[in-house]
């Protein structure tokens, strides 16, 4: 079944959502950094296939099974953040239960094939985030110290 969008309330909105990025933006950059600056190393947009299920995490850890999604408040319906637009309600809402209902699909596939994911909310603190991955990774390597931090990267 395919479903098609209601057409744009206006040019201005029109131009709105033709400028939303779908990787890349501010907060997966932010995230990228923080964890880039404490020493983790990833793939970016790369693809896993599990159970017939294709998924492009924001950030991978392929010998650690490390999936990690940065949400968008807006897009996954984060409970402390998302709206709802005021034009074309019905569909918004139907859009924004539908990423929820992939997300959790996504999440259930990669788990059951043996991954463990890790979701970030955009307003998250990236360092804070980044020092939850880290530990996440470093558990499932089996890595005894973490990667270096501020802290200990002193010469």
């Amino acid at each position: 079944m395919t479903r098609s969008a209601p057409r744009p309330s206006s040019a201005a909105a029109s131009a709105v959502m033709k400028g939303n990025r779908g990787r890349d933006t501010r907060p997966e950059l932010l995230l990228r950094s923080a964890m880039h600056r404490i020493g983790l190393r990833f793939r970016k947009d790369h693809p896993v296939v599990v159970e017939g299920v294709r998924v492009r995490p924001d950030a991978v850890f392929g010998r650690a099974k490390v999936a990690v999604f940065l949400d968008g408040c807006l897009w996954h319906a984060c409970a402390t953040h998302g709206t709802v637009p005021r034009s074309n309600t019905d569909y918004w809402v139907a859009k924004f239960r539908r990423n929820v209902e992939r997300d959790r699909r996504v999440d259930e596939a990669l788990r059951g094939a043996g991954w463990k994911v890790v979701r970030v909310w955009e307003h998250e603190d990236p360092d804070d985030a980044a020092s939850h991955i880290a530990s996440v990774v470093r558990t499932r390597t089996g890595m005894r110290r973490g990667p270096r931090t501020a802290s200990t990267d002193q010469s």
